[in-house]
């Protein structure tokens, strides 16, 4: 048999419609001259997910959890278990198109010491939106403060291949030997910062992170307009931010982060009091965290309750 080339690694968290584009569009879109084989984390869905894939991809591994896990937890999950030395990470509701899979595999084989390559992500439109950045230091702080982070971090730009700080897991291969290199992904990123930190370790190792703009990818935007939830995600959105900066000892860049972005959230807060279509209480509550990233609960306490009504609910109810 040969190598396996690829392993593509998709986690999912009730997503099932999602899920099954996703795998339809890795096996639609997979470069024929290519080894690959298909891995699934379904991470204790309760919308069917886990039987959908049995049915509909028997080949694909299924690895169904019956407990909720962080994102960086079940990544390196699947990172362990693949047997490609290429393991394109996906969540559920990416779905790759055509030639994205050999755009991102043609630019880590010609750059050997490229750990990472991320694909160019699309908006449900097919609108390209931003995917890649410079690694969080003082001057995005400070470029936050007077509106210019997006023109000072942001570097999916461009149409060449590009070395950048971190990339967006939605669609990021990996070089399987340098993840394991540094210990996969650190699971104290509950979600948010996980490929941060995970880009940030490869980069102090020697491996370089690129950007692929060829490689592109639908990644749909799955937000809800619960408000409830919306906090969670913001809580849980700052609390990993700033355990970025506390595991990675930059005191003096987490105070000025903390400045900046509270001014900048509250500047849009009172510019939101006016413009059409804003939310004021969205950017309030991305100050409050700001301030308090310690603060409030966020989507790890949701899967901590989700799985204790799992443990407690009669087996009939699961």
């Amino acid at each position: 048999m040969a190598e396996r080339v690829i392993s593509y690694c998709v986690v999912n968290t009730n997503g099932r419609d999602h899920l099954l584009a996703c795998l339809d569009a890795i096996e639609r879109t997979h470069p024929a001259e290519l080894e690959h084989e298909v891995l699934v984390l379904d991470n204790a869905s309760d919308d069917g997910s886990a039987s959908a894939v049995r049915e509909r991809f028997p080949s694909a591994r299924l690895f169904a959890l019956e407990r909720r896990a962080g994102k960086a937890e079940n990544d390196s999950l699947l990172l362990r278990e693949a047997h490609g030395r290429l393991c394109l990470l996906l969540n559920e509701d990416s779905a790759v198109r055509t030639g994205c899979a050999r755009a991102l595999v043609q630019a880590l084989t010609a750059h050997p010491r490229a750990a990472a390559a991320g694909a160019q992500l699309l908006t449900s439109e097919g609108a390209p939106t931003a995917c890649a950045w410079r690694l969080p230091d003082a001057g995005w702080a400070l470029a936050a403060a007077v509106f210019l982070h997006d023109r000072y971090a942001v570097q999916s730009r461009g149409r060449e291949v590009r070395e950048v700080g971190w990339v967006q897991s939605s669609a990021m291969l990996v070089r399987r030997a340098a993840a394991e290199q540094v210990g996969f992904l650190d699971s104290d990123f509950f979600v948010y910062s996980d490929e941060t930190d995970f880009c940030k370790r490869l980069g102090d190792a020697g491996w370089r992170i690129l950007f692929v703009p060829e490689a592109r990818a639908v990644h749909h935007d799955q937000l809800s307009t619960d408000r409830s939830a919306m906090r969670r995600r913001i809580v849980e959105f700052h609390r990993n931010r700033d355990l970025y900066f506390r595991k990675h000892g930059m005191p003096g860049t987490r105070l000025l982060w903390t400045v900046c972005w509270t001014w900048a959230y509250l500047a849009r807060a009172a510019a939101a009091l006016v413009l059409p279509g804003r939310d004021p209480s969205r950017y309030l509550m991305h100050a409050r965290q700001q301030l308090a990233p310690g603060r409030g609960e966020g989507i790890r306490e949701a899967a901590a309750a989700y799985n204790g009504d799992r443990v407690s609910a009669p087996d009939g109810a699961r």
